[in-house]
């Protein structure tokens, strides 16, 4: 350290408060250091550069904290607040995935047989051309050929032995026949109409071997089972009983041995009831429509 006028002179620091800059001296008065104060300049950048760094990376760090937060936090607040049927901003589906629906179901199906078993509900037309269309039928491979057709409210007319009895008792209100052939055998189904299946039931359980359709022949056809022995069946459907009388129409008796003439009342049978519940079907599904 050197001693100047006026007593010791301190080392000028540029970031100490009221310190003095150092000068030499000359004929004219003291003279600024240069060297001294581009020395000091110099140390004054470096040390304003790493403030200004260091500084610089706190603040990094401090937004750096404070968006990490802040997700946090949001994220938090957004899932406790969030109600569960909520759809995210997007519009596209959550990471859960699957997407869930209200249970719907389909109304039960119309059961065709109701629309078949009662006076209240079966109001289609009806005749023998409906019931049973065509000019022949075909069971698989075997044709048989459409005879003659009768329509009557007596029932008794169209039957015999213990079936007309039977037919007034439980309330038959209609008789339909129809008459098919094949070859020299002959089947006639006959349809009693009843106002419940109650009443068709009835007559299914009252008939006996006794209780028979009268066969119906014309339009080609010649009378049949007017003497002879003949196979007959009874059944019934709905508000509908059904029977079937086959025989030759050469005055032929049938016997067990013939198995043309069973098939041939089966099949005609089988036709019926497929008829009757074809008539429900229909029905049905007009009403499931309307």
């Amino acid at each position: 350290m050197s001693y100047g006028q006026g007593g010791p002179q301190s080392q000028w620091d540029p970031w100490k408060p009221n310190s003095q800059q150092p000068w030499t001296g000359g004929s004219d008065g003291p003279s600024p250091d240069w060297a001294a104060l581009a020395d000091a300049s110099e140390k004054r950048n470096r040390r304003r550069k790493v403030f200004l760094i260091v500084g610089g990376a706190l603040a990094t760090v401090g937004v750096g904290a404070a968006v990490t937060m802040a997700v946090v936090d949001s994220g938090a607040d957004d899932e406790a607040n969030r109600p569960t049927s909520s759809v995210p901003a997007t519009g596209l589906p959550s990471a859960s995935g699957t997407p869930s629906f209200a249970p719907t179901s389909a109304p039960p199906a119309l059961n065709p047989k109701e629309f078949v078993s009662s006076k209240a509900k079966d109001k289609a037309r009806n005749s023998p051309e409906l019931m049973f269309p065509g000019t022949q039928l075909t069971m698989g491979s075997t044709v048989y050929k459409k005879g003659p057709t009768a329509d009557s409210t007596d029932c008794a007319t169209g039957v015999q032995g213990t079936l007309p009895k039977v037919l007034a008792a439980n309330g038959c209100t209609r008789l339909m026949r129809v008459t098919y052939t094949k070859g020299d055998t002959a089947v006639t189904v006959g349809v009693a109409v009843f106002d419940t299946e109650a009443q068709a039931l009835k007559v299914k359980s009252q008939a006996d071997s006794k209780s028979i359709v009268k066969a119906l022949a014309g339009k080609g056809v010649k009378a049949f089972c007017n003497a002879a022995i003949c196979r007959s069946t009874t059944n019934s459907y709905g508000r509908y009983a059904y029977f079937t009388i086959t025989g030759f129409t050469n005055g032929k008796d049938v016997t067990t041995k013939d198995t043309a003439v069973f098939t041939m009342g089966d099949d005609l049978a089988e036709f019926a009831f497929q008829q009757i519940n074809r008539r429900g079907q229909t029905q049905a599904s007009a009403a499931a429509e309307g």
